[in-house]
């Protein structure tokens, strides 16, 4: 990878940001309501409160200077890493997303782990079977797992496993039990997504000139899947990564709600229903930079998988070069 192609990527990955952050204020700003009023309403305040005390309110926060002004103010404060402060707490955004990501955090690595685990699991186990029957079975598993809501999952297990079984805790945080549930739910439809692209890949793979000329040199079939074919299979998980990152990020408001853990999900969606505009436009901006720096970090990595990828960096012909298999 050139200087020059790492540049232009990282430019790519500001733009991104930038434009997501500058999106997100215009529609934050369209919304209708007013997020003081809805803050005093929430205090129970309004009655109580005079107009004077709400025009100081309004002007604490910036609202009512012009909109150029306040997104001027906002972008240059973002740019020092202040995201402004919450409209219901008062909390500074960056603290209150400081406190709750840690649990996203941990729900999200392990959901990924899972949903890695799971989804190569059954593409393999669907492409090494013998029986027809079963590889379809197990190609038709991961359209089931995509059918389903994740609330209704969740309440599934939540159920069976927690009311019923009283095998793991239900709600909040208890440890490493108490992860268990919320992180299969998080799994289940990014494994299925993971399974469907891999086992996809792997019959692509499968059907090129250098695995039969392994299988000719008397590779037997687990060798060829587990050490020819698996790795040029895997190349266009990583073109994922970054929407499979964004799907948890997304699934974690769903799954938080559900199993009433607090963290970045939970946070995001109660400021969505209070109109807290500096909670919710964080929210996006935060989402956006995970999502970038993900990407970037593809962009670094997968040259190193594929040597090919780093001769001809600026080629034109996108992703799609990642999907023709390496020779062994």
């Amino acid at each position: 990878m050139t200087v020059r192609h790492l540049l232009l990527r990282l430019l790519h990955a500001v733009v991104t940001v930038w434009a997501t952050f500058t999106l997100s204020f215009a529609l934050l700003y369209l919304l209708p309501g007013d997020p003081v009023a809805i803050m005093l309403s929430g205090q129970g305040g309004v009655a109580n409160t005079t107009p004077e005390q709400v025009r100081q309110l309004r002007a604490a926060y910036g609202f009512e200077r012009p909109l150029p002004e306040q997104y001027a103010d906002r972008l240059w404060a973002a740019l020092h890493g202040d995201l402004g402060r919450s409209v219901g707490s008062g909390d500074t955004v960056v603290h209150t997303f400081a406190t709750a990501l840690p649990q996203t955090l941990a729900l999200a690595g392990v959901g990924l782990a899972l949903a890695v685990l799971l989804g190569v699991g059954t593409a393999l186990a669907a492409v090494a079977t013998r029986s027809r029957r079963l590889s379809r079975l197990l190609l038709s598993a991961p359209s089931l797992g995509v059918s389903f809501p994740q609330f209704v999952v969740g309440l599934v297990l939540l159920e069976v496993v927690s009311f019923r079984w009283k095998l793991l805790p239900a709600f909040g945080h208890t440890g490493g039990s108490g992860l268990v549930l919320p992180a299969i739910t998080l799994a289940i439809p990014t494994a299925s997504v993971i399974a469907q692209v891999f086992a996809r890949s792997l019959a692509d793979v499968l059907l090129s000139p250098y695995v039969a000329t392994a299988r000719a040199k008397g590779a037997g079939r687990a060798r060829v899947l587990l050490l020819h074919a698996t790795r040029n299979a895997a190349l266009p998980l990583l073109s994922l990564l970054g929407l499979i990152i964004g799907s948890l990020l997304a699934g974690s408001v769903v799954v938080e709600t559900v199993f009433s853990r607090d963290g970045f999900g939970r946070i995001t969606a109660a400021a969505v229903e209070a109109q807290d505009i500096p909670v919710v436009q964080g929210a996006v901006v935060v989402s956006a930079l995970v999502f970038a720096a993900v990407s970037l970090a593809v962009d670094l990595v997968t040259p190193l998988l594929d040597p090919r990828l780093a001769e001809r960096p600026a080629t034109g012909r996108g992703s799609r070069g990642w999907l023709r298999p390496q020779s062994a």
